[in-house]
């Protein structure tokens, strides 16, 4: 079975909160994330895809990599991060621009409708297993808040 990739952002407040997206018709909040387009590079897809999921425009300079790493046995992600000031982010005034057709009427709907911070122990009551996994085991939010304090952010 090939291995797909998805490209995305983790975007922490100064608290180490994580930003969740609410996938639309699911009962599971996410990080912006999605696949590349042809000829489009990983850093360029995670930035695309906050964009469109959340209105975020975001600096790509202002990014570290976290890597590559396994999500399901059928996906990985490619990682990067960078901080958000929390009153900088007006959770109500977020808004998704990718849509899909809803599972429910066939109509276009955004594929996020809503947007919380998260801290490490509310992750796992809201996200899916494999991104709670991810945060608990792969890339914890204190280490992931450690590097961008490294890094200046």
């Amino acid at each position: 079975m090939p291995i797909a990739l998805s490209c995305g952002l983790v975007l922490l407040n100064e608290d180490a909160e994580v930003l969740l997206a609410h996938a639309t018709e699911t009962r599971h909040w996410d990080i912006p994330k999605g696949a590349p387009e042809p000829g489009e590079n990983d850093r360029d897809t995670a930035l695309r895809e906050t964009r469109e999921e959340t209105g975020l425009v975001l600096d790509g300079h202002a990014l570290i990599e976290l890597g590559r790493v396994p999500f399901r046995r059928d996906k990985e992600l490619h990682l990067f991060a960078t901080r958000l000031r929390r009153a900088e982010v007006r959770l109500d005034t977020l808004t998704c621009t990718s849509m899909f057709n809803s599972y429910h009427t066939g109509r276009l709907i955004p594929e996020m409708d809503a947007y919380r911070w998260a801290n490490a122990d509310e992750v796992s009551q809201h996200a899916s297993q494999s991104l709670a996994r991810l945060f608990a085991q792969t890339l914890t939010l204190a280490s992931i808040d450690a590097r961008l304090r490294e890094a200046g952010l």
